[in-house]
């Protein structure tokens, strides 16, 4: 993507042209946020194939495969934007951590806030002169607001007290510099001086997973951006995250993703090119 930001309503003229000339699968240069308000579309993120039931938003980090099919009744927005002109949002945090992340929204949500906003983004893309800061103050205050209010299972604020979550953002904050260390579950509970097991019990309650699974799922994304974007071997590969041997690293990576390394790079590699 050349600009900084583009948005696109979902009308049913633009899903008919979609439906007639399907978007092949492709890779991101940017970060995108698609609003359900209507329909069952399908979403595939890394070979991740799963239908959205709305009203939903789906977010898509930089550096992502995906493809997006929707259905006859699939309405809403796709708002792309460069990661500069809103870095740091949560949705990019949390998407090293969930192979996808996806957030459910109350019924009415989007014919209220959310519609008004970004109407007034379309307006202001349709411009002749796009004046960016505008924008970047208008999806900043869009993104609060879904940041604020959006609702699901395992990012649920008021499911978990204020101290659970404290600990459970340290937590991530502390994963994001070691996971490519062969550490497990008990390394990160004594760096927050806690037992194992009642770190266990935060991260079951706040993301519905345990320590253990949540370390794996931030390796294998690591791991699959690296076999897409890199140029190292798969043994090299599972070194660097931490799996002494390969065959290892091979064997974790196809419970987890029904393929090995090898294969996933392949496909990945034949889908966009």
């Amino acid at each position: 993507m050349n600009v900084p930001f583009k948005i696109v309503k979902l009308t049913g003229e633009f899903i008919q042209q979609v439906l007639n000339d399907p978007i092949p699968t492709h890779r991101h240069d940017h970060e995108e946020l698609i609003i359900v308000t209507h329909g069952k579309p399908v979403h595939m993120l890394d070979y991740v194939r799963q239908q959205l039931q709305s009203p939903v938003i789906a977010y898509v980090a930089q550096g992502k495969v995906h493809n997006f099919l929707p259905d006859a009744e699939t309405r809403g927005w796709v708002i792309r934007y460069k990661n500069e002109l809103v870095p740091d949002s949560r949705f990019n945090f949390y998407s090293n951590f969930l192979e996808q992340v996806n957030y459910p929204l109350q019924a009415d949500y989007c014919s209220t806030t959310l519609e008004s906003l970004c109407e007034i983004m379309l307006s202001e893309y349709q411009q002749e002169t796009i004046n960016y800061l505008v924008i970047k103050h208008l999806l900043s205050a869009l993104l609060s607001k879904l940041e604020t209010d959006t609702r699901q299972e395992y990012l649920d604020s008021q499911a978990s007290n204020r101290s659970q979550m404290v600990t459970f953002n340290s937590f991530l904050k502390i994963l994001e510099f070691n996971f490519m260390r062969s550490e497990g579950a008990d390394f990160y509970a004594d760096k927050l001086n806690m037992s194992t097991r009642n770190l266990n019990l935060i991260t079951q309650s706040v993301f519905g997973k345990s320590v253990t699974d949540i370390i794996e799922t931030r390796k294998l994304i690591e791991a699959r951006t690296l076999l897409l974007n890199s140029g190292k071997s798969v043994s090299e590969i599972g070194y660097e995250l931490g799996y002494n041997e390969k065959s290892y690293f091979t064997r974790v990576f196809r419970k987890r993703t029904g393929v090995t390394p090898t294969e996933y790079r392949e496909q990945m590699m034949t889908a966009i090119s």
